[in-house]
């Protein structure tokens, strides 16, 4: 089986813990900051924890329409979130699955980086273009960036 990755890092300000407690709400956060990539988020089965299983419907900014993935990890003592992407068109018809591991790692300044792995893992020897691939890199940046606004503007629910 053939793989291809992206790495996706953003400095934030903010703590460590409030960034992992931010990401663990993406799903309600998301659609309301890029309506037009995530069109909605809704848990399929699961209580939101680890095995969960949620559709994402995403919005007219992106060539997909819709998505499944599973909850693989959260650990809050590590800051580490993980899930799967397992059915969609976002498979793109050329992939398995697409692995999404994500990281926030503290500062020393008091802030952290989120920190973001996606492995595409394919079918065959085709892989996502590099055109594809730096689309959803600039995608997961601009969506964490949006969301720290979001926080930034909303401080009370974090």
């Amino acid at each position: 089986m053939t793989t291809a990755s992206i790495q996706v890092e953003v400095p934030s300000s903010f703590p460590a813990e409030t960034v992992f407690k931010v990401f663990n709400h993406f799903h309600d956060i998301a659609p309301k900051v890029n309506p037009q990539v995530f069109k909605s988020i809704e848990i399929l089965e699961g209580d939101g924890g680890v095995g969960t299983i949620r559709l994402f419907t995403f919005g007219d900014g992106v060539p997909f329409t819709s998505g499944k993935f599973k909850q693989d990890v959260i650990d809050a003592s590590n800051f580490t979130y993980n899930y799967t992407f397992f059915e969609g068109d976002n498979l793109m018809g050329i992939l398995d699955s697409i692995n999404h591991l994500v990281k926030i790692v503290p500062s020393a300044d008091g802030g952290c980086v989120f920190k973001q792995t996606v492995i595409y893992n394919c079918k065959g020897d085709e892989k996502p273009s590099a055109e594809v691939l730096n689309f959803e890199k600039e995608l997961y940046e601009k969506t964490y960036n949006a969301i720290e606004t979001y926080v930034a503007a909303h401080p009370e629910a974090f």
